[in-house]
């Protein structure tokens, strides 16, 4: 696979390497490093506010109400909600197609409506080229969650779209 090609990074595979092992269906690839940061960092800043929630006096010079302490809490709850939003995104293929999941949307795909995988140097994110001419971003498949398993998430990817290839294509 060469550098101009649609995922990205690399060199092309000697023609008498052995093609790789296409990834048992289903498979579900997301950027797990990203999740667990994004989850963790939730939960410390719900817990976090909440305890300062608490911690507001409630009677002496000072008084805070008790919905003052509470808008603590539901901040912390805002934040981990939006925190895990942006934790949602992941790609799952199966013997039917893939079903991409990015921020707020959600796609099903069948295999044939799908003609390539992309991952350009300098993408945020690999993205589907669609037979109707569109693109679709896939969010979970992220370099700057690390490049090399990006770039290996992605010719997976691309090996399964090629697999599963319409005969007419392929």
């Amino acid at each position: 696979m060469n550098t101009s090609h649609p995922t990205g990074a690399g060199t092309a595979p000697a023609p008498d390497d052995p093609p790789a092992a296409l990834p048992a269906l289903p498979v579900t690839y997301r950027p797990t490093a990203t999740v667990a940061v994004l989850m963790t960092l939730g939960a410390l800043a719900f817990v976090t506010l909440t305890a300062i929630g608490f911690a507001l006096p409630s009677e002496g010079p000072v008084r805070h109400s008790v919905g003052e302490q509470a808008a603590f809490c539901l901040a912390g709850l805002l934040i981990w909600a939006v925190l895990a939003l942006l934790s949602r995104p992941r790609v799952t293929a199966t013997d039917q197609g893939l079903t991409v999941v990015n921020l707020t949307s959600v796609r099903r795909l069948e295999w044939a409506q799908v003609v390539r995988v992309n991952l350009r140097d300098g993408d945020s994110w690999a993205s589907l080229d669609l037979h109707d001419g569109t693109a679709l971003p896939v969010m979970a498949i992220q370099p700057a969650a690390g490049r090399e398993a990006a770039v290996h998430r992605a010719r997976a990817l691309r090996d399964l779209v090629e697999a599963h290839a319409a005969p007419d294509r392929g």
